[in-house]
């Protein structure tokens, strides 16, 4: 049957083009939110301009309110594990002030505390992306609240440095666990038309669990030196056990099903989750194409072809790491570079050390320190829950690049005023105190509103299925170590160039930054996770679908990335 046409007039001057073709799983194509399949002489009229390729498409309709909820629930359940990150963050900011009391320890070993559960979390991530492989995404986030609630009984309970610690070491690789599942998760289980608004939750929660942190401290600091800050840590033990019990009740990922044969359990899944039975239809065989199961093999569980033992492993460092093809290695380069930058603007500097930064502003006194630090949490939480709904209307692209501008500019004008101030110790200089406290919530807030949460969706959905688990493991252990290096080098640095100059530095960092988004990162919104090779790899994955239809099989695979091959 040839390919019939269908306009059908939409609100907002869009038009919803149809093409159906009954034989053989024919393509499926939405022009707007919904997915499409590959189509050769599509591709090839296409392949001149990746950009053009890139335009936003809008949401597809109708579609199945229930379905929206549904994966709006299993997506902030699992969203729920990046408390545990945030917790730690903001607790620490407060804790630290009474944990150097307590210990009587020096600025070197504090920042080295502060920072270490970072470098610790690298364990986890890495590990994380075999273990979700193996036992699968669920549980996987279940086995990192059991880590972390450890983690946070050993803080809470600690008598000495070295055995928070060793408290710190454990909770780390909890987090890694829970920052390496939560976006890859959420991204699997989503619809293309709501993927950027669910995979933001890992960013809103950590928010939460940052407020929730800065709360904890304004609460417990009129405790005893020596109970208040125990209480601080020990007390992030329950979410864990929470979040736990509450994972149960999700269902397993869709692609991990399909990689395991589960074909059955998967349909399920995605009917669940899709916002139209041919989307789903079409997001089953997506995934069927890039596990390399053929499209006309079906059953309740099949055996998936795959190369066993190291093999299949040393296949996916190759075609990531070793010897990546121009469109993967743009991938890599794209995923690891977002949350290199990400961390090296000074977003940890400003939260993990926000009350050093307001005492250097001119700000005295514990409670009023802690008190502002809370006005920082909540302007970061608002404004998350504000990103959360423009990720999927306006786009990656221009938050990422109008965030990281205004990023800029606070950072620029928090350094001056701390400069100013530094310059002037005996002086009250009001408008440079207003200056700093107002750079500094328009920094969180830009970054919240941007940088922050995009940072996740756009690693999460980018790289192919088959190293998925792998690249976004290298971007979080990128993203910890990075954090990491500013964590534990701050009070060095503001020491050895001043607190403004710390900051100018930070700035600088931000203006590359600008640049890489600008001329590395193309428009994601409104593709699904399998069409993410005509952003990274147009020309390579046209030839290898024309090679394909040329070889008669009567059916049509979407090229899951030419790094494949």
């Amino acid at each position: 049957m040839q390919l019939v046409p269908i306009n059908a007039s939409l609100p907002g001057n869009a038009t919803l083009h149809w093409h159906i073709e009954t034989s053989s799983r024919a393509p499926l194509n939405y022009t707007q939110g919904g997915p499409r399949r590959h189509n050769p002489q599509a591709a090839s009229r296409g392949a001149s301009s990746t950009m053009d390729r890139a335009a936003l498409p809008a949401a597809v309709g109708p579609k199945k309110k229930g379905n929206v909820r549904f994966a709006f629930a299993c997506a902030i359940l699992a969203s729920m594990t990046s408390i545990l990150l945030g917790y730690d963050i903001g607790v620490m900011s407060g804790a630290s002030l009474y944990i150097q009391k307590d210990l009587k320890i020096n600025d070197t070993q504090l920042e080295i505390l502060m920072g270490i559960l970072n470098v610790y979390s690298l364990i986890g991530s890495f590990a994380a992306g075999r273990t979700s492989d193996w036992i699968g995404r669920r549980f996987t986030i279940v086995f990192a609240a059991v880590i972390f609630f450890a983690g946070a009984l050993i803080m809470g309970l600690s008598v000495n440095y070295a055995m928070l610690m060793f408290g710190r070491f454990v909770a780390g690789i909890g987090v890694g666990y829970a920052l390496m599942i939560a976006p890859v998760y959420t991204a699997e289980v989503s619809p293309a038309s709501a993927r950027g608004f669910l995979t933001s939750f890992p960013e809103v929660f950590i928010n939460f669990g940052i407020l929730l942190g800065y709360v904890s401290n304004f609460a417990f600091a009129r405790l005893s030196l020596r109970l208040g800050w125990r209480i601080m840590l020990g007390i992030g033990a329950v979410p864990s056990v929470l979040l736990a019990f509450m994972v149960l009740g999700m269902p397993e990922s869709p692609r991990w099903l399909v990689m395991k044969g589960r074909l059955a359990d998967a349909k399920v899944v995605l009917a669940k989750t899709s916002d139209t039975p041919e989307e789903a239809a079409e997001r089953l065989a997506d995934i069927k194409t890039a596990a390399g199961i053929p499209l006309d093999l079906d059953g309740d569980v099949v055996t998936v072809p795959k190369n066993k033992g190291s093999s299949e492993e040393k296949r996916v460092w190759k075609d990531l790491i070793l010897s990546p093809t121009k469109a993967m290695r743009h991938i890599l380069i794209a995923g690891v570079g977002i949350h290199f930058f990400q961390q090296s603007s000074g977003i940890d500097a400003v939260v993990l050390y926000s009350p050093r930064v307001f005492k250097s502003a001119g700000i005295t006194g514990d409670n009023r320190l802690l008190g502002t630090t809370v006005a920082v949490g909540a302007t970061k939480t608002v404004f998350i829950l504000v990103a959360t709904f423009l990720l999927d209307r306006i786009g990656r692209r221009p938050l990422l690049l109008s965030s990281t501008g205004g990023m800029i500019v606070s950072l620029v004008g928090l350094a001056t005023g701390l400069t100013v101030i530094s310059r002037h110790p005996d002086e009250k200089i009001t408008w440079a105190i207003v200056l700093c406290i107002f750079c500094i919530m328009a920094y969180v807030a830009f970054f919240s509103i941007g940088l922050g949460p995009i940072t996740w969706v756009y690693s999460s959905e980018i790289f192919p299925l088959h190293v998925r688990a792998l690249g976004c493991s290298l971007g979080v252990a990128v993203n910890r170590l990075t954090s990491g290096v500013i964590s534990m080098t701050f009070i060095s640095l503001s020491k050895a160039m001043t607190i403004g100059g710390a900051f100018f530095l930070f700035a600088g960092i931000a203006s590359f930054a600008w640049v890489f988004f600008f001329a590395y990162l193309p428009e994601t919104r409104g593709r699904t996770l399998e069409d993410m090779s005509s952003l990274f790899g147009t020309t390579a994955t046209h030839k290898q679908g024309a090679a394909e239809a040329d070889d008669g099989a009567g059916k049509e695979k979407k090229v899951e990335m030419a790094a494949t091959n």
